[in-house]
This record gives structure tokens, C-alpha cells and sequence, in this order.
């Protein structure tokens, strides 16, 4: 892998990962077209120097959100020790520290047992564009469900949140574990992570700004114990010769989901995810075509 290639690729994560376009599936899609080879075959092998690089722009990605949200995870942690101790649930942060524990299970269990697996099956140009354009659709259904039970209240549509909707942390503890199974969805490269969960949020009623905000802390322990668990890819044989690019791949990756966080955070507190679904659409289209004639 080349500097170059660890540079774009750390980039496309960073961007990617957080923006509901699928990080997985761009990172799938982009070497074929610039004609990687190296990196295409490396995908869908089982063991490569892939493995080790993903590491890298996993955990610096998951740092990138820490740095972010701090403040919230050290409220969070905090109040998750405090209701353990006392062995109920007082306050809000306590209930949404408990909200992502439910929400995590899901995913974790998933990815430990079957994401080596999905991964060589999936991690295709073409089964990647289809999940692509399948992912348009679903951020699409996702806002027309919004919109109808809108118009079944019967109250005006303006902005990207119309009607009355519910503080995150009112979810009940079954919605959270929905919402936690769809993140499931996310380990087919072209499903996007943080799409899927926001989705299942607004479908439940949340507004855009704490879809957002629970999908964004949702992501972060899966990415980091998915970092941390696959450590000895990097430190063994699969990160021989290409340690130096990991690195530089993982400093793109983490300084871009900084900025690509801080950006979302502000974006949905006005907009919707109607421009994201375009372009999964769009794009989508293009690659299945592309690909289907190669």
C-alpha cells in the first residue's frame, strides 16, 4: 500500500464513517475505480494487510468521537456507575447511558461472531454498490415515515423535523434494542452506520439533532472495541511493511471525522438526510451500472 493510497482511503473513512454514505462501501468501491488492484484483492481476503489498516482508521475514528463528545462520555460513564451502585434508574443520562449499552449488544455480538465472514462475502464492487443504492432507499423511507405521521397529526410541515417529537431520552428500552439491531445492518459494506441507526431513531420519533446525537454515541464503542479487539492484526504478520501507512491513514482518518462530526452535529440541527439519499441513489446507480459491464 502506498502513502497516497493510505491517505485517500484514511480520508474516505474519516468522512465517510460519520456522513450516512457508508464508509465500508466507499472504501470498497474507490479502489476498484482508480484501479487498485492490490487493495481490491486485500478486501476480501482473509487474512492482509487490510485488516491491519482498517484497525488503524477504526480506533482513530473512535478517538476522533471521544474528542468530541468527552464531556457527554464522561457524564455517560459516570452515570452508568452510579446507577449499577444503586441498582436503578434516576436521572436522564443514566437512562441513556443504559439506552447504548442495550443499543450495543446487538451489533457487538454480531460483529464478533460474523463480521470476518460478511466481509469476504460482501466486500465486492458490485454487492457494494447494490447495498449503496439499497441505503438511498432506506434514508428515503426513513424521512417519508417522518413525514406521514406528521401529516396523521395533522400539523404543519416546515423544516426537516415536523410535528412534535421525543427526547432521546424517553426511548424505551426494546426501541433501543431495535435501533441497535438495525446497526447490524452496517457491517454490509454500502449499509451506512450511523444512516441506519438515524433512521431507526426518526422512526421512532426522535427529531434529526438526537438521531444524530445517539447515533454518533452509538458508534463510538463499536468502533473502538472493533479497533481494540482486532489489535493483534496490526501488531502481527498483516501489518508488516505497512505500519508507517497505517499511521498516516489513521492521522487523516481521525483529524477528517473530527471536522465530518462537528459539521453533522450542526447540519442536522436544520436538515434532513434527503441529500444523502440522493446521492446513495445516484451514486448507487452508476457504480451497479459500471460494474455490471466489467
Amino acid at each position: 500500500m502506498s502513502f497516497l493510497q493510505a491517505i485517500i482511503i484514511g480520508l474516505i473513512q474519516g468522512v465517510t464513517e460519520l456522513f450516512p454514505v457508508s464508509s465500508l462501501g466507499h472504501a470498497v468501491v474507490l479502489p476498484a475505480l482508480f484501479g487498485w488492484h492490490n487493495v481490491v484483492a486485500a478486501q476480501s481476503a482473509k487474512e492482509s494487510f487490510f485488516l491491519a489498516f482498517l484497525v488503524g482508521l477504526h480506533v482513530a475514528t473512535a478517538l476522533a468521537l471521544l474528542a468530541f463528545y468527552w464531556r457527554d462520555w464522561v457524564a455517560i460513564v459516570s452515570a452508568l456507575i452510579r446507577s449499577i451502585r444503586r441498582r436503578r434508574i434516576q436521572t436522564s443520562t443514566e437512562r441513556l447511558a443504559w439506552l447504548l449499552v442495550i443499543a450495543t449488544i446487538p451489533a457487538g455480538l454480531t460483529g464478533l461472531v460474523f463480521e470476518k465472514t460478511l466481509r469476504t462475502l460482501f466486500a465486492k464492487p458490485l454487492a457494494a454498490s447494490v447495498f449503496l443504492f439499497l441505503n438511498g432507499l432506506v434514508l428515503l423511507g426513513g424521512e417519508a415515515v417522518r413525514r406521514r405521521a406528521a401529516v396523521r397529526q395533522k400539523v404543519p410541515i416546515r423544516g426537516p423535523d415536523p410535528g412534535p417529537h421525543r427526547r432521546l431520552e424517553t426511548l424505551q428500552f426494546r426501541e433501543a434494542g431495535v435501533i441497535g439491531v438495525a446497526q447490524v445492518l452496517a457491517l454490509l459494506a454500502g449499509i451506512s452506520r450511523s444512516g441506519i441507526t438515524m433512521v431507526a431513531g426518526l422512526v421512532r420519533g426522535l427529531d434529526h439533532e438526537d438521531a444524530a446525537r445517539f447515533s454518533f454515541l452509538l458508534a463510538t464503542p463499536i468502533i473502538l472495541a472493533a479497533g481494540v479487539y482486532k489489535l493483534p492484526d496490526l501488531l502481527g504478520p498483516n501489518g508488516h511493511g505497512v505500519r508507517a501507512q497505517i499511521l498516516v491513514g489513521s492521522l487523516v482518518a481521525g483529524v477528517a471525522a473530527y471536522l465530518s462530526v462537528r459539521y453533522l452535529v450542526r447540519y442536522f440541527r436544520s436538515h434532513n438526510l434527503v441529500p444523502f439519499a440522493a446521492y446513495c441513489l445516484v451514486a448507487g446507480a452508476l457504480l451497479i451500472v459500471r460494474f455490471s459491464v466489467v
